[in-house]
Formats: C-alpha cells, structure tokens, sequence
C-alpha cells in the first residue's frame, strides 16, 4: 500500500473516531438544523490521497502521494434561490501541502483563496462545490519533464458534503481535480494533473 493510501486510512480511523465521541453530543436530531449566518467563520482540515491524471501525450509522469489541505473561511451571505439550489456563499483561503511517494519523492506547498457555495436545502447534509487558485512551491521543479522550475501555480476545482455532527461540527468528503503549471513563464508548461479524494473536518465558529 502506497504512502499516501495509509496516510488516507488513517485518516479515515480518526474521523471514525471522532464522530463516536461526538455523537452524545448530536442532541435534537429530529429538529433541523440552522443554517450558518452571515459572518460565520470556519476553520478546516481535509486530506486525501491523490493520482495522476493524464491530459496531454506530453504529461509522462506518474506521480502518486499526499495531501492536507487547512482551511478558513467566512459565510457571506444568508441562503440564496430556493427549491435544491437554495444555498450560501463563502470565501476564504486553503493552504495546500502535498508531498509526492512515487515513482519521485518530492513536496509542496502553495496558498490559495478559494469560493464555495454550499447547498443548505438538506438539513444535516450540506452538498457543495467549490474552487481556487493561487502560486505554489514544489521541489518536483527540474526533476520532473512537465515542470522546468520551482515555482508554479495550482488552480483547481471540486465537490464536496458536509455531515454536520453539531451546529459547530462536521466532517467532509469530496473529490477534487487539481492542476499544476508555471503560467507560461517558462517552457516546457505541460503541467500536471491530480485527481485527490478527500475526507476531513471542520468547526465553525458562531
């Protein structure tokens, strides 16, 4: 089992574990559950393994690894529209940190503010999707043939749920697709592709 499938599991155990220690707490289940007001802030942590994704013939490698991905933001606004899409938007910013297992070992980091909406329509169930973009940091530059250079930047775009244990409390699972390129700075620029399946947690504070 690669490194970042074990570091996936064991998140997965923690979560686990988590939520049996927080269910005494989900008092009033049968009451719905409040949606976040303007204002509202949330701190976060996903992690995920992640693999690569082929797009162009000129993107050879095959790297496989980690990530986390710590995370605030801020709700905007109270619930927009009505019927499935009725839902709030959020802004905030994700610290992205990966490291690399195989067939290259390698690390990043990169920052990025980031635009979600989320669906508030299901009670405890809150579907979302959400995106970003910003400059990134990796030492894969010059070692691998897509990037030439350290420096890079990362836009990418996914879904998500959010499982709300408490009003402060939920865990989190979605999927994201993540690419990786120097901007056109330098040549080549065929960049990289990830698909990363994350799960993780949140708090928001009131």
């Amino acid at each position: 089992m690669s490194l970042g499938l074990r570091q996936f599991f064991i998140a997965v155990l923690g979560l686990s574990a988590l939520v049996l220690c927080l269910t005494p707490r989900m008092a009033c289940a049968d009451e719905p559950m409040s949606y976040p007001t303007v204002g509202t802030q949330t701190i976060g942590l996903t992690v995920g393994p992640f693999f690569p994704i082929r797009v162009l013939p000129s993107q050879s490698s095959k790297l496989f690894g980690a990530a986390a991905m710590p995370s605030w933001s801020m709700t905007l606004t109270d619930p927009i529209g009505s019927h499935w899409y009725r839902g709030q938007v959020a802004l905030g910013a994700e610290l992205l940190v990966f490291g690399t297992s195989e067939p290259v070992t390698g690390y990043g980091v990169g920052i990025t503010p980031k635009l979600q909406y989320t669906f508030v329509g299901l009670d405890r169930l809150r579907p979302y999707i959400d995106g970003g973009g910003g400059p990134l940091w990796t030492d894969l530059g010059g070692r691998v043939p897509e990037q030439p250079g350290e420096f890079n930047f990362v836009v990418w775009g996914g879904a998500g749920s959010a499982w709300h244990l408490t009003p402060q409390w939920a865990i989190h699972a979605g999927y994201r697709f993540v690419h990786i390129s120097n901007g056109g700075t330098r040549e080549p620029n065929s960049g990289l592709n990830f698909g990363l399946p994350f799960v993780g947690l949140s708090y928001s504070l009131y």
